[in-house]
């Protein structure tokens, strides 16, 4: 993506939230897209190429690989971060169709026609919905994946050794995984930052609804 573009469109997110949203938006772009981008990929860009098992059947720690992790944490994550940020991009367009309607109005009715919105970015009426539906949705789908997660690879962590028996496995096999403590380390860090992510989404909601 155009770094210009993104740059616009986070300024606009950021331009029409409360302090709750300025805050959940520099958590996600520094402390999780960045940290994905920067360093997440690179520790699990080897974890296929370098799980091994201590067997020469073919296809054996291909099955095991797939049977223990049949997800990538690396996918899971991007897939995450695309559909948390989403909604945000729906205020924008709301915003952007509310001062199209303005345009559409001046230049129709002319210059000193009555405005149809006072503040075409003030959060009333249905630019106030898109806005609460979007925080429930940012949460809910942080809530959805952290139970992913959770069902994927329990407590969120990585075991040092796996042992799978698996076919075309001949017996029971011991599997090793590449850097498990630092990508439990990562994983972790991920997770907080989510629950961060979702806590301050809830409390944007309900300051929302209690100032409305």
């Amino acid at each position: 993506m155009n770094w210009g573009v993104f740059e616009g469109l986070l300024s606009g997110v950021n331009k029409y939230s409360t302090a709750f949203g300025r805050i959940w938006l520099a958590l996600v772009f520094i402390f999780r897209l960045l940290v994905y981008v920067v360093a997440a990929e690179r520790v699990w860009s080897d974890d296929h190429k370098d799980f091994d098992c201590n067997t020469r059947q073919p296809g054996c720690s291909n099955v095991c690989y797939d049977h223990f992790f049949p997800v990538s944490h690396i996918r899971l994550w991007a897939l995450q971060l695309i559909l948390v940020t989403c909604p945000s991009l729906l205020v924008i367009m709301h915003v952007a169709y509310r001062e199209d309607r303005e345009k559409k109005n001046r230049e129709k009715n002319g210059e000193n026609c009555p405005k149809l919105y006072s503040n075409t970015g003030k959060k009333h009426g249905g630019l106030w919905w898109t806005y609460l539906l979007s925080l429930v949705f940012k949460a809910t789908v942080d809530m959805v994946f952290l139970y992913i997660f959770y069902r994927f690879y329990r407590n969120y962590t990585l075991p040092r050794v796996v042992k799978c028996e698996l076919p075309p496995c001949p017996n029971v096999v011991d599997c090793f995984i590449s850097r498990p403590t630092e990508k439990n380390i990562f994983t972790l860090f991920m997770v907080v930052t989510a629950c961060i992510c979702v806590v301050l989404s809830l409390v944007e909601a309900i300051y929302l609804i209690g100032k409305r």
